[in-house]
């Protein structure tokens, strides 16, 4: 007969040591390794220390002191204290942090304001939209129809007065401000007035920048004519992994339908312990996030200026590459983003192809994309993304060795494995298994 056959006597125990030792040798690669993903940061010691609480273990479905669970007195506290910190360090009076994810808050968005068959202005993939706007993503699920922004590729932004034209003659009710590859800030306040005039809201995606803009450093989209922020919280924030609405001053009736959109619409309970994670991050980005936002700037701008230096095909040279944490770098020349990537990976160099304009294969685009959130937060400055362009230079220009670039990429990034920019400041960034005393070697 059929069925799961009966583990034999350790077997089971074996396996959960195979996955602890895989976890291991990640967390132990990542160490060594050149890590330029945009998208992803380091959690602070003391942020860490919270995802593995009870709290991971505890249902919190609806509101603080509206709940449907008994035992959530505590989670209240800190909700309120994570609401505050929110309304504070973003300048606003409403803020909701029950979305556990980017996606989902954009979900949450759609939910709110948006019906099946609306028209939605959002970006291109190819321009640097999130997969989110996409008819496979989160568009998709809602049933929403895009009406796509003209793009200026010389700058890498939406081109304004073409933009203005489209909206008025479609007239969608509501328009996705926000990018995946998210260089410069957006037009939002440029496009204030043809919003107003055709009655459709304003919606920032700030995933990738959310950290910029509460440093300071980016743009101030609630001032600039956003009706609502969605985002997640570990990028140039870095937060745990999970997801945040914002809102200027909203009215009552767009404040219930966000709320209601976020629960019961698309979340249960919202995952408390990295909720309480988030409050932590958000405390602490008050105290360290301008400092930290201007040097991640700083270094992505430097980074951007040495691959140029180097012959690399740096898009946007006339307007300084980034304003952001992000490069995007066309290695049509080189063999390719997803061949590029793959030979990076190799030499200990972490990046991800990248759709570039005019790319129509997400498999096989010309672009990678590099972000500097991470390296920023073990203490690198302008001179190691000196360095960092040097190695691109070695492995890709030059015809060095996988083996020799990953010496030197290992060289450069040993003195860098503690965090900055929090409270608990120089603990390991990497190595997970102190933080519990449990080495499973």
């Amino acid at each position: 007969m059929g069925g799961t056959a009966a583990p034999t006597p350790g077997e089971m125990a074996g396996i959960v040591q195979q996955i602890r030792q895989t976890v291991r040798h990640h967390s132990t690669r990542f160490e060594v390794a050149i890590p330029l993903i945009a998208s992803e940061n380091l959690l602070s010691p003391y942020a860490k220390e919270l995802l593995i609480s009870d709290f991971h273990s505890r249902y919190a479905e609806g509101l603080p002191g509206e709940r449907y669970y008994e035992g959530n007195e505590d989670v209240d506290r800190v909700e309120n204290v994570c609401l505050g910190l929110a309304r504070r360090l973003f300048r606003c009076s409403f803020a909701d942090v029950r979305p556990i994810s980017g996606t989902v808050a954009n979900l949450a968005v759609l939910k709110a304001f948006a019906e099946p068959g609306d028209l939605v202005g959002t970006n291109r993939l190819a321009n640097g939209a999130h997969i989110s706007s996409a008819s496979f993503g989160a568009f998709g699920l809602r049933g929403v129809k895009p009406v796509y922004y003209a793009w200026d590729e010389e700058r890498m932004t939406i081109d304004v007065a073409k933009t203005r034209e489209i909206l008025k003659a479609v007239r969608p009710k509501l328009c996705l401000f926000g990018l995946s590859v998210f260089l410069f800030p957006q037009p939002i306040e440029e496009l204030r007035s043809t919003l107003e005039e055709i009655g459709a809201k304003g919606w920032y995606d700030a995933a990738h920048v959310l950290g910029l803009i509460a440093g300071g450093q980016f743009q101030d989209p609630l001032r600039e004519g956003a009706t609502v922020i969605s985002a997640s919280t570990h990028k140039t924030l870095p937060g745990p992994q999970h997801g945040i609405l914002l809102g200027g001053a909203p009215d009552e009736e767009t404040v219930r339908r966000l709320q209601s959109a976020a629960f019961p619409g698309v979340t249960s309970n919202h995952h408390l312990h990295t909720m309480a994670a988030l409050a932590v991050s958000l405390a602490e980005h008050i105290e360290f996030g301008r400092d930290y936002a201007r040097q991640t700037i700083a270094n992505a701008q430097a980074l951007a200026q040495a691959l140029y230096e180097r012959g690399f095909e740096v898009l946007a040279p006339k307007l300084g590459f980034t304003r952001s944490h992000t490069i995007a770098v066309r290695v049509a020349r080189e063999g390719g983003g997803e061949t590029v990537a793959h030979r990076l990976a190799d030499a200990g160099i972490i990046t991800n192809k990248n759709l570039l304009p005019g790319d129509a294969s997400p498999k096989h685009p010309q672009g990678i994309r590099l972000g500097t959130p991470e390296l920023t937060r073990v203490g690198m400055t302008e001179k190691e993304m000196v360095r960092v362009a040097e190695l691109f230079e070695m492995l890709l220009h030059q015809g060095r060795s996988t083996g020799e670039v990953r010496e030197a990429a290992t060289a450069l990034k040993s003195p860098f494995t503690t965090i900055r920019y929090c409270f608990g400041a120089g603990e390991s960034a990497y190595r997970y298994y102190d933080l519990v005393g449990r080495d499973p070697s």
